[in-house]
């Protein structure tokens, strides 16, 4: 066994990648679960690809795991990579871009076969693992699969149920790379395959056999240990947006006192949700995976009228078709959570890449003048506070509300700290229980001072009333085509929509002064990107300043004060350029704007650079 050294490190970031068959999704979950245990700041983006089952060894059949972890706050998976974990060509191929010069690749040489490098559409005889062209790298060769064969050769599963276990012997050699203990891997095959005793005895093995061949192999002659991150003290978990976001319906549900009925149909990369609140009937909490987009939210409508918590979760593809049962909601005024887990577009897209594309449809995608709250997530871990404020507001105004995330924030996790039960806000729902003293008939559109409109329970005695998608009479509910009445309702229920703006904090300045040079103004999943880049500009003494926008529709009341203390207002996006047509449109400020459309997130040295820029 050769001697080695340890040598620490503040952060890592390392990718893993693979054919779709590969497991390198499980392998990076794994990774980061052993990290978040471990004490290390962790951020993480699945690359997942958008062909189902594309052709084995191709570029669209790539999937990627990236993970940054810390003994630091950060707040980005990474720029660049410091090792790439390659199975084949066609994931070398796809990620060397990624990887900084003198990083390490680990490539597994069964993949690089004759096959596989023209698959990847390497030149005939071209073999980069033999030509040199990896030099300013290091390289790392072993061969995986043979391995993996050699470690299972003594037990009776086939040869395709042995290659399986091969992302296993990767994650052992990374956990022996970086000074890990492996219980918690160990644990989790356990309960994964603990009524199959072949599948999880070959897991195991391979899984040590990993760590062991690093342990013995003349490579590597140096270990690396990231100490745990200084952070606030609590109980600490790995968790993914849509994990986060769905725990945040149910705290919501359960300090409401009110029922939560999902009806929803799957689609990418909003499926998560559904399959996370189907496991907690035991709070009350009701899902129907409904035949299609508009069934899934008319029937989570019904529920919403019967005096539950309706909700429904989709991507953009089925935005458009909930539009017009958005519509009656509006028109209807009663509770309803809209989520959208963004992607890629337009029509079906780039189905697993991430995208802030829906901005404007939630801003103004439904026919006539149908105004909604829009609220979104910055963070995974964000998803669970942002989404309990949704709620909140909800009920509180007798709304539909939108929520936006994405597929970065979706899929990517990070640490969460536990909260309290207790010390979480209640959230107060009214309904009414008939009619009150001197009141002769109930009036359904009769308003409170926010213009909210009361919640009556169907069947409740003496408290009938007409319901349904047309225009209503003030006050009566009843069916109007009076031209003034239809132009009071639209007024109406767009200062009610305002009006939350009374009851949503106040915009603050994520970091640097309150007056400076430069605004960096974003929203949803570029906080991360921003705030690394302003970090480090603070740090050289530029004037500069981070806002983050929670709440979208309607602004915080200070937001436009905020807009015209800097010299410049710069609104980096994942589209191109929505916020910022807003931003300009209310509050007349000449806004420049960055916008990346690849389906991947914007850096943080993009950023930089765009912020030199300006500042020069």
């Amino acid at each position: 066994m050769p001697n080695t050294s340890i040598q620490q490190l503040e952060d890592v970031v390392i990718k893993f990648a693979g054919d779709s068959g590969d497991g390198m999704q499980l392998t990076g979950t794994q990774f980061s679960n052993n990290t978040a245990l471990f004490g290390n700041d962790l951020s993480t983006f699945p690359d997942f690809p958008a062909e189902i089952r594309a052709p084995i060894g191709t570029l669209p059949g790539v999937s990627g795991f990236q993970l940054h972890f810390s003994s630091n706050r950060i707040f980005t998976p990474g720029d660049a990579c410091d090792v790439l974990v390659v199975m084949n060509a066609a994931a070398l191929k796809a990620n060397l871009k990624g990887l900084k010069k003198g990083g390490i690749i680990l490539a597994n040489t069964d993949g690089f076969d004759a096959k596989n490098l023209r698959l990847a559409n390497y030149p005939e005889g071209v073999n980069p693992l033999e030509d040199g062209s990896l030099a300013p790298y290091q390289l790392h060769t072993m061969d995986v699969t043979k391995m993996t064969r050699e470690a299972l050769k003594d037990t009776t599963l086939g040869m395709k149920e042995k290659d399986r276990a091969k992302n296993m012997f990767v994650l052992g050699f990374l956990y022996w790379l970086y000074d890990r203990n492996m219980e918690n891997t160990e644990v989790f095959l356990k309960e994964k395959f603990g009524k199959k005793p072949d599948i999880l005895d070959s897991n195991l093995k391979v899984l040590h056999a990993g760590y062991n061949f690093a342990d013995t192999v003349e490579a590597f002659t140096t270990r690396y240990r990231v100490e745990k991150a200084r952070m606030e003290p609590g109980t600490y978990r790995s968790i993914t947006g849509n994990t986060a976001l769905a725990y945040g319906l149910v705290a919501a549900s359960q300090k409401a006192n009110l029922p939560l009925f999902l009806g929803t149909y799957p689609i990418t990369p909003a499926s998560d949700i559904l399959h996370e609140l189907s496991r907690f009937k035991n709070f009350g909490i009701r899902t129907f995976q409904a035949e299609d987009e508009i069934a899934g939210i008319t029937s989570a409508i019904g529920a919403s009228y019967g005096g539950h918590m309706g909700v429904t979760t989709t991507s953009g593809p089925g935005m458009a078709l909930k539009g017009e049962a958005m519509g009656l909601a509006v028109m209807l005024e009663i509770p309803l959570m809209i989520v959208d887990i963004q992607r890629g577009g337009p029509s079906t897209g780039l189905p697993t890449k991430t995208e802030q594309s829906d901005l404007l449809q939630a801003y103004y995608g439904r026919n006539g003048e149908c105004p909604m709250p829009i609220v979104s997530a910055s963070t995974p871990a964000d998803c669970f506070e942002a989404v309990f404020e949704a709620f909140r507001i909800s009920v509180k105004h007798m709304t539909p509300v939108i929520f936006l995330s994405d597929g970065y924030i979706a899929n990517g996790s990070e640490p969460w700290r536990f909260p309290k039960a207790a010390d979480l806000p209640a959230i107060e729902v009214k309904f009414k229980k008939g009619l009150e003293e001197g009141e002769e008939q109930f009036l359904p559109y009769h308003r409170d001072e926010n213009l909210v409109r009361p919640w009556a329970v169907p069947g409740t005695p003496g408290l009938e009333h007409r319901i349904g998608g047309l225009e209503k009479q003030n006050i009566t509910g009843n069916v109007s085509y009076d031209p003034e009445n239809h132009q009071l309702m639209v007024k109406i229920r767009q200062e009610k929509v305002d009006k939350i703006a009374d009851h949503i904090p106040l915009q603050k300045i994520e970091l640097g002064p309150e007056k400076g040079k430069i605004l960096v103004l974003g929203w949803g999943s570029t906080y991360g990107a921003i705030k690394s880049a302003v970090l480090d500009l603070l740090a050289e003494g530029h004037e500069v300043a981070h806002a983050h926008i929670r709440y979208i529709r309607p602004f915080p009341k200070n937001l436009g004060e905020i807009l015209h203390s800097y010299d410049k207002v710069l609104i980096p996006e994942i589209n191109n350029g929505q916020l910022i047509k807003i931003i300009r449109d209310q509050f007349l400020i000449d806004a420049q704007g960055y916008h990346k459309i690849m389906g991947v997130p914007i850096t943080k040295g993009e950023l930089i650079t765009k912020i030199r820029e300006m500042l020069a």
